[in-house]
């Protein structure tokens, strides 16, 4: 719970900017896996592991009451229980009635794979937009600058489309554009569709192309959002498949893994 502290600090600060409800699934994970323990496996040992992913449950949930029984918002608690290989399918079945879902940083010190699991829960299960706060971050109550990273992706549109609210109260939205194609159907104005769109919604949008001075887009990114003293950054997530991800590295899991600010991605 401590190490996820700065996240539901986000969430809380989300909730009161947008006069919303805030849900916290209170997750008590049941680390069993199918076909490890031999037939005859004493069923204590088997009952001892469900427990206590109902007591870590149970002691979240205490945690997550006290720190918000003083806060003026509303809000609820929902504490759940389950296994690693039934993980997926059950927060989908909870995350896929929220309008976006706020998490920690998946990967890093003190980060197993369930929490990358969790990610992609909701992203690819779920079909939700996610708010990941990495670690020691803050979402302040009034989100002045946005980038914007546009490569023309579906992905990317459906995140800047779920993040509208967002976007139409900042002061500046800056669209960034890394190393466009020359042979695209926006050459000529790279961005200029998407800038016509979001003005049209009310949105201060501007223009950034960029070249790709760096070995990663995240690296050109990331300097660009500290040259920008932008709040956030709103992205499109896994344009290749996430195996080839998982291999490869790719611009959402370099982001995820270095950028100080938060980032709002969907698939």
């Amino acid at each position: 719970m401590d190490a996820d502290s700065h996240a539901l600090d986000a969430a809380i600060a989300l909730t009161r900017r947008e006069d919303a409800h805030l849900e916290v699934i209170c997750l008590g994970l049941d680390r069993t896996q199918p076909g490890f323990y031999y037939a005859g496996t004493n069923a204590l040992v088997l009952q001892d592991n469900l427990q206590q992913a109902q007591a870590d449950s149970k002691a979240v949930d205490d945690a997550v009451i006290k720190r918000l029984t003083a806060e003026d918002i509303p809000w609820s608690t929902n504490p759940i229980t389950a296994q690693m290989a039934g993980l997926t399918p059950q927060l989908a079945h909870y995350l896929r009635f929220s309008d976006v879902v706020v998490l920690p940083r998946p990967y890093g010190a003190g980060r197993g794979h369930e929490h990358e699991e969790i990610l992609e829960a909701a992203l690819f299960s779920g079909h939700v937009p996610v708010l990941v706060i990495p670690d020691n971050a803050t979402l302040p109550d009034t989100i002045k600058r946005v980038v914007v990273a546009w490569n023309e992706s579906a992905e990317a549109l459906g995140t800047i489309r779920a993040a509208l609210p967002i976007l139409q109260k900042a002061d500046l939205v800056d669209i960034t554009i890394i190393d466009p194609p020359q042979h695209g159907p926006d050459r000529s104005d790279p961005g200029g569709s998407l800038c016509q769109m979001l003005v049209r919604q009310g949105v201060r949008a501007e223009v950034s192309v960029l070249a790709k001075t760096m070995p990663r887009v995240a690296d050109v990114l990331t300097r660009h959002i500290s040259d920008k003293d932008a709040d956030i950054i709103v992205m499109g997530a896994y344009g290749h498949s996430r195996f080839r991800e998982s291999i490869l590295g790719g611009a959402t899991r370099n982001m995820l893994e270095t950028v100080e600010v938060p980032v709002l991605m969907s698939h």
